[in-house]
């Protein structure tokens, strides 16, 4: 064996065991939605106190909108999971249901669905009809098939809608404290000032954590969330220095 023939031998094993990119695990998305939660919270009742701030109504005023938006916007949003999520839960599980039904009662029919799923892929129909045989070999192996193939659903990750429902409370929650606790620390100019420090900070720590879940530029991400953030907070400014204008308040 030449030394010529040694190194690429001895080389071979570096190339072969190169890193290879490890795809993350993006179907539960629990982390993004807690931090959408935090990001409606934040940009909600930062327009709700900026607008009231603009009126120029008593500190205690713009203290009980606040703590309102924050009470009212997580309740709404915990309220709506819930129910959303329930709905969505008996749906799965009334398809689930008629699933197991029907395999057990017409287990050829549902062997042949799989055939045919399997053909539409691209395999080939003895690997098809060797591939729906071994599914149908149980009840629970099969209707784990039938849900995941036919439905598109995973029996096991039907989701539960009291964990999520405290998950967009919590999380709704956290975002709207932010503007909140200006207003609690400071009143008049302060308070505003307060307001916008910390609802840019919090915008900008929002954006960056969207930036990293989805793979993109995190600054780009946490300026256009600053952006979005500014933008609802100066409408609502606005129009709530005009309302308090013409109310004289």
């Amino acid at each position: 064996m030449s030394p010529t023939t040694e190194v690429a031998i001895s080389e071979a094993p570096n190339e072969l065991h190169a890193p290879v990119y490890r795809h993350r695990d993006i179907r539960g998305g629990g982390a993004r939605a807690a931090v959408f939660g935090v990001s409606d919270g934040l940009v909600s009742n930062a327009s709700l106190v900026f607008g009231m701030e603009g009126a120029h109504p008593a500190a205690a005023a713009v203290r009980l909108a606040g703590i309102a938006g924050l009470l009212g916007g997580a309740l709404s949003m915990a309220a709506g999971e819930l129910i959303s999520m329930r709905a969505q839960a008996e749906l799965l599980e009334r398809e689930l249901e008629i699933e197991r039904t029907e395999i057990a009662r017409h287990p050829e029919g549902e062997r042949q669905e799989l055939v045919m799923i399997y053909e539409r892929r691209g395999v080939t129909p003895e690997v098809a009809r060797v591939l729906a045989a071994e599914m149908m070999a149980t009840p629970e192996r099969a209707l784990d098939t039938h849900a995941r193939e036919e439905l598109g659903i995973d029996p096991d990750e039907l989701g539960s809608p009291v964990s999520a429902a405290l998950a967009s409370f919590a999380s709704f929650s956290v975002g709207a404290l932010v503007p909140l606790s200006a207003v609690l620390l400071a009143s008049g100019g302060a308070a505003v000032a307060l307001a916008v420090v910390l609802s840019a900070v919090a915008a900008a720590a929002v954006g960056a954590a969207l930036g990293i879940f989805s793979g993109r530029t995190w600054w780009r991400s946490a300026a256009r969330q600053v952006g979005v953030c500014a933008a609802a907070a100066a409408v609502t400014f606005g129009l709530g220095t005009a309302v308090g204008r013409v109310h004289g308040l």
